[in-house]
């Protein structure tokens, strides 16, 4: 894990917090894939371990590309005075946050130019976690009931500008191809002479 005050885009990290096993599973596992797709640079479960959502990563990671980290079971509040002792900013998804279209609340999260800690919750929220000892900025991807995935998906992209939508990820093995109809995808078989299969 890593937060730094840079001059080069900034880095998102991902802290899901409250995952039960037995009942989230699906999705936190699309929580840490959107993560991934949309830009961000690793995703982490807090206080507890999960070995399917860790295969499922790890797998996807293999197979469509990377690097992008992972961890588990470290405490939620370890982990946010680590990234703010190294600068970074936490944000926290909320539906009673600024709103991120009616109020100025990205931008002054692009301003800041720091790493930044997304937090995303599976259930209620202690409320700590709207204060200023845990998130600089409590955001709201609209202020109605809906998806912690919907939320994460549209603040990456929000934050990205959609430019995280055309990246490419290193190390693939397999790899879509657009097209207007059908599907075609090719696998890497050499990642040295680049020979590709169509699948």
């Amino acid at each position: 894990m890593k937060a730094s005050n840079t001059k080069n885009l900034p880095k998102i990290f991902v802290l899901r917090w409250g995952h039960r096993p037995k009942r989230d599973l699906r999705l936190t596992t699309h929580v840490a894939l959107t993560a991934r797709a949309l830009g961000a640079s690793g995703f982490i479960l807090s206080d507890i371990e999960d070995e399917k959502i860790k295969t499922t990563l790890e797998k996807v990671v293999k197979n469509w590309g990377g690097p992008f980290h992972f961890e588990m079971g470290t405490p939620w509040k370890k982990v946010v005075k680590e990234w703010k002792a190294k600068g970074g900013s936490v944000v926290h998804l909320t539906a009673y946050g600024e709103n991120i279209e009616t109020s100025d609340v990205l931008q002054r999260i692009k301003a800041l130019n720091r790493d930044i800690l997304v937090i995303v919750g599976s259930q209620k929220v202690p409320g700590e976690f709207f204060s200023e000892n845990v998130s600089d900025f409590n955001v709201a991807i609209g202020n109605q009931p809906h998806s912690e995935c919907a939320s994460l998906a549209v603040f990456l992209d929000r934050f990205f500008e959609g430019k995280e939508l055309a990246k490419n990820f290193m190390g693939a093995k397999l790899i879509i191809i657009p097209q207007r109809r059908g599907k075609k995808v090719i696998r890497k078989v050499n990642s040295e002479s680049e020979i590709r299969k169509e699948i």
